[in-house]
């Protein structure tokens, strides 16, 4: 029984990156970088939206949902179109943010206190959202930015954790990687998939993890990867890559999360006028 289960993930894997492959042409990046006087600090922002998406907000006919991906420690935010890629597929705003500058101080573990130290770390990366959001709404005012959907590797899965603990109003879902440092929110008013490594190099901190009964009461699906912490990002091979793809892809799938339907590949192939330039 187990045979065919493997054999049927396994495809599944290789046909979703297929998917995200080819629908990576219908989607446009763009590279924006806002600035915040007050804070007197750039925010780089990655776009990735779905053309024909972002042709229905224009002309008023449907509203984008919001999607902000946040790095891990090191990483850069131009390191997750994987991720990207299947939330703009999706019909997503997907905006990547640049938390940290080279003058940021290095990130640093602090044992025995709040988050060990790092409570200023995810404050910044708090305000770099909202900030991000005031100048998005500039940009593309027909999109929903009360309704959060929120993306973080490690140190960014943690933002997007702490996030959604102080703002719960604006949160409907939270996706992180291998976030180590602040407990999840069981209230339920965010559904929240998480994906774990296996790296005896990067722990997580107790009391981060829920147990299964106020995880499966909360709405948390927890999925073991068997990868490496480093690997949750574009660095990770093509097989882990693909298996998350396509279980987040299933996530935002739930009728419960989501009316945004997928692009028809099939009409695409057809048409290639709707893939734009």
């Amino acid at each position: 029984m187990k045979r065919p289960l493997t054999v049927l993930l396994g495809l599944s894997a290789v046909a979703a990156a297929a998917y995200f492959t080819f629908s990576h042409w219908a989607i446009r990046h763009e590279n924006l970088t806002f600035y915040d006087e007050a804070r007197k600090r750039p925010i780089a922002v990655d776009l990735a939206v779905r053309r024909d998406a972002e042709m229905k907000a224009e002309a008023g006919l449907s509203t984008l949902p919001v999607a902000i991906v946040s790095h891990g420690n090191t990483v850069k935010n131009s390191e997750y179109s994987f991720l990207a890629n299947v939330l703009a597929a999706r019909g997503y705003l997907v905006a990547s943010i640049q938390h940290d500058l080279p003058t940021d101080a290095p990130l640093m573990t602090n044992q025995g206190s709040l988050y060990v130290g790092r409570l200023k770390v995810y404050e910044r990366g708090e305000k770099n959202i909202f900030f991000a959001i005031h100048e998005l709404k500039k940009l593309v005012p027909g999109a929903d930015y009360d309704h959060l959907t929120l993306v973080g590797h490690s140190n960014g899965g943690d933002i997007s954790m702490f996030f959604a603990q102080q703002h719960p109003e604006l949160v409907r879902r939270v996706v992180t990687l291998d976030n180590l440092r602040v407990p999840f929110v069981t209230s339920g008013a965010a559904k929240i998939l998480s994906f774990r490594s296996e790296d005896p190099h990067f722990k997580t901190d107790p009391g981060v993890l829920p147990d299964s009964k106020i995880a499966k009461q909360a709405g948390i699906e927890i999925v073991d990867t068997g990868a490496q912490h480093n690997e949750l990002s574009d660095r990770g091979p093509e097989s882990v890559k693909s298996r998350i793809q396509a279980t987040l892809d299933q996530f935002l799938a739930e009728p419960a999360n989501s009316k945004v339907s997928p692009i028809d590949l099939k009409q695409l192939h057809n048409d290639p006028r709707a893939m734009g330039p």
